[in-house]
């Protein structure tokens, strides 16, 4: 049996640090591939402003190790059009799987759990963009759910390849995901090992 996975939401610099350590790990595991997505310095302000939203998640082990991102917010990106009814969804963005958890369904689980907060906001949609330039991950979403809306033609901007999936979609792959506060206690349940570490 897969051992659960525990989020919760970023609140300290440390916090914002370890977000930007899981994300430059990344772009060098995509500059690695000859991918060109994410070259470019991490824009702190972004992660300083969705941790002070309350959007920014990180992912732990059971051994309290961060393996992971996910900003899950209301705030659609410009690629999506007003006919798309745009406060009809939630948006998941930056979600980074650490080296170690790759091949777990660990992003399709987190994208689970988005849909389920989705779906518990009352949005029909879970929705992202991605890195035009890559069609594996492309292909990643489309596995796991989503269908392609549209890809941006504005040449400068390398994202804006809009996918979305209804929230009542939910594949049961990968880890469980719990949601933990800043204690390490998931709602109504007695402390997690997390809260010692």
């Amino acid at each position: 049996m897969t051992p659960p996975v525990y989020v919760r939401q970023a609140l300290t610099e440390d916090d914002i640090v370890e977000v930007a350590t899981i994300w430059n790990r990344s772009a060098a595991w995509l500059r690695s591939r000859g991918l060109d997505q994410w070259q470019y310095p991490v824009k702190w302000e972004n992660i300083r402003s969705t941790v002070a939203d309350g959007t920014c998640w990180l992912v732990y082990r059971v051994d309290g190790k961060a393996i992971g991102t996910i900003t899950v917010e209301s705030t659609a990106d410009p690629y999506w059009l007003p006919s798309d009814n745009p406060d009809d969804a939630l948006y998941v963005h930056r979600m980074v799987v650490d080296d170690g958890a790759r091949g777990s369904e660990l992003g399709a689980a987190l994208l689970d759990w988005a849909a389920r907060r989705a779906r518990k906001a009352g949005k029909s949609w879970l929705r992202l963009d991605v890195w035009k330039s890559n069609p594996a991950l492309h292909q990643y979403y489309i596995d796991r759910g989503f269908n392609l809306v549209r890809i941006d033609d504005n040449p400068s901007d390398p994202a804006g390849a809009c996918f979305q999936r209804p929230t009542s979609i939910e594949l049961h792959l990968g880890p469980d995901v719990i949601e933990i506060n800043h204690l390490g206690t998931p709602a109504a349940t007695a402390p997690h090992p997390l809260e010692e570490v």
